[in-house]
């Protein structure tokens, strides 16, 4: 058998044409034998494999494995992506990829439409969330993943899709022919005014042209009479630090500072400042924040924080302080490198995970709080790099129920949405729409034959208490009260339809909602019962609070 010299070439090729950036730096310049050496070691173990071992490798899988085990011993964010990925990538940074325009889900061992995007060929097409994806091309996807689904929906813009489904509801299978589009994920799924002028805009990413379409909301707003704003980042994972600038710079003055990077190299020795004259440097702000908000997120939260531009409310957010830049590799490949940290206006950085220490024998590990260094804002409030953004207002965490998650998690929420559906051609608007006392009595019959057992956290600390009672030997003495205990506790979990009934209902109603409102149904379903809008709310209609928030404490 001959040696694949083709996949030597690539990686010699490969290093190279990036040697002579090396050279350029004493810095790096020292690593240039240890670097030669290894590749060298490497492409002979390669060549020896491909020769010599037992049966056939695959050259491609194997040098696969070994560049995503080399960067996995750095961080979670520096990552190679083949050219069998590089459409992920593309939708990771502009929010594009062609397709049909669908979220698929697994679900037990079929993948299932969840939701079509709103005014896209799956939309348009008439695919309805929960339809069983069967075939894509003639191609059988029967027990795939939804990876693999997901993988052959994608394709060229223009291009034609046949997809056959199974219709649950109407117990039939369909066929449908979809042309593919170029889908553009939303920055922004929603945006409008919420009572009293105040104005709400939902930011779901920071993909390109993230800035203009904040802009171009925030100027809507203005024109229907907003007077107040909450911008709400909760469970935006970030994207673009340039659009994070941009959004800044509709209520920052020119020239200020809201970002500034370091990092190795010199071109990542920089700082962000607003480029323009601000649109509106007045206008009362409440951000909204989440665990799930980082990057680009808490750039644009930590810079209303740093700079006492507006109001964090909500729960601190997830501490990723570090810019990632993409370098593009021969054959359609790609790497994204994390290049620098970066620094919000008081000075501080958000990183919450230490990747880099190099005097640890753990890895990487979470910085403790005793480690914190106090910085100031503008008005001279005391702030802390504590691995995250801390919200001025802190707000309570809304747990979800034991039985409403395993009513999620059981699919049963999502089934009796699509029967709904299915009987029923309209509802109310969807802020309006509500589960009525005889909607909810339906999905009490529908949830008769179905499976949806969970413990308690109650239940699991009784039988915690079993164990230790039976490991000491005591068990027999308290029996009786452990069995009584137990009892009641079963009668207190058959209530949990009726004890957490407002809770149900409001998921419920929010999953119907969508079926006829898509993404956009889902938040105006939920607004009115959002506890953290309603504390937003508050603060801005009470310019008191509102300044006394951003004021330093005495």
């Amino acid at each position: 058998m001959q040696p694949n010299l083709n996949i030597m070439k690539r990686v010699f090729r490969v290093w190279l044409l990036t040697l002579p950036l090396w050279l350029l730096s004493p810095v790096f310049a020292q690593n240039d034998f240890e670097i030669a050496k290894n590749v060298n070691i490497f492409v002979s173990i390669l060549k020896d494999l491909n020769e010599k071992y037992a049966d056939e490798i695959s050259p491609g899988a194997l040098t696969q494995t070994a560049i995503d085990a080399m960067l996995k011993s750095l961080d979670p964010y520096t990552v190679y992506y083949p050219e069998s990925q590089i459409e992920d990538y593309r939708m990771m940074t502009t929010g594009q990829y062609g397709g049909v325009g669908a979220l698929i889900q697994q679900h037990g061992k079929d993948v299932v439409i969840s939701e079509p995007y709103e005014g896209s060929p799956s939309a348009k097409a008439g695919l309805w969330a929960g339809d069983i994806i069967r075939k894509v091309n003639g191609q059988n996807l029967d027990g795939k993943n939804s990876s693999d689904v997901s993988a052959a929906m994608k394709g060229q813009p223009g291009s034609t899709l046949v997809l056959e489904v199974f219709r649950p509801s109407a117990n039939k299978t369909l066929t449908f022919n979809i042309i593919r589009e170029e889908i553009k994920l939303p920055n922004i799924p929603y945006s409008g005014i919420i009572g009293d002028n105040v104005g709400y805009i939902k930011l779901d990413q920071f993909t390109e042209k993230a800035g203009s379409e904040v802009l171009e909301a925030f100027q809507k707003l203005k024109e229907q009479g907003m007077k107040y704003l909450v911008l709400d980042l909760r469970n935006n994972g970030g994207g673009l630090l340039g659009e994070a600038v941009r959004i800044m710079n509709i209520f920052v003055e020119q020239g200020v500072k809201i970002v500034e990077t370091k990092g190795k190299i010199p071109e990542m020795q920089k700082v962000y400042k607003t480029p323009a004259p601000a649109t509106d440097k007045d206008i009362p702000v409440v951000v909204l924040v989440n665990d799930y908000s980082a990057s680009a997120s808490e750039i644009v939260s930590g810079a209303f924080q740093d700079l006492d531009r507006g109001v964090i409310v909500g729960k601190k957010t997830f501490g990723k302080g570090l810019v990632q830049n993409v370098l593009p590799l021969d054959y359609n490949t790609s790497l994204k490198i994390t290049v620098a940290k970066y620094y919000i206006p008081s000075g501080r950085c958000v990183q919450n995970i230490e990747y880099f220490e190099k005097d640890t024998s753990k890895g990487a590990f979470k910085i403790p709080d005793s480690l914190a260094v106090a910085f100031k804002t503008k008005n001279g409030r005391t702030v802390y790099d504590k691995g995250g953004v801390e919200p001025d207002v802190l707000t309570k965490d809304s747990l979800v129920s034991e039985i409403l998650a395993s009513l999620i998690t059981h699919n049963l929420v999502f089934d009796f949405a699509n029967e709904y559906r299915a009987k029923h051609e309209t509802i109310p608007p969807a802020d309006q729409f509500r589960v009525d006392d005889n909607l909810y009595a339906e999905f009490v019959e529908f949830l008769k034959d179905k499976d949806y057992s969970y413990k308690t956290e109650a239940e699991e600390a009784l039988e915690d208490f079993k164990k230790t009672a039976e490991e000491t030997k005591s068990f027999k003495s308290v029996e009786p009260i452990y069995n009584q205990l137990k009892e009641k506790l079963e009668q207190a979990k058959a209530q949990d339809l009726q004890t957490y009934k407002k809770e149900i209902c409001s998921y419920l109603a929010s999953e119907i909602a969508v079926r006829y409102y898509y993404q956009k149904g889902r938040i105006m379903n939920i607004l009115s019962d959002d506890p953290d809008i309603t504390v937003a709310k508050s603060i801005l209609l009470d310019n008191a609070r509102y300044r006394s928030i951003l004021s330093p404490k005495k």
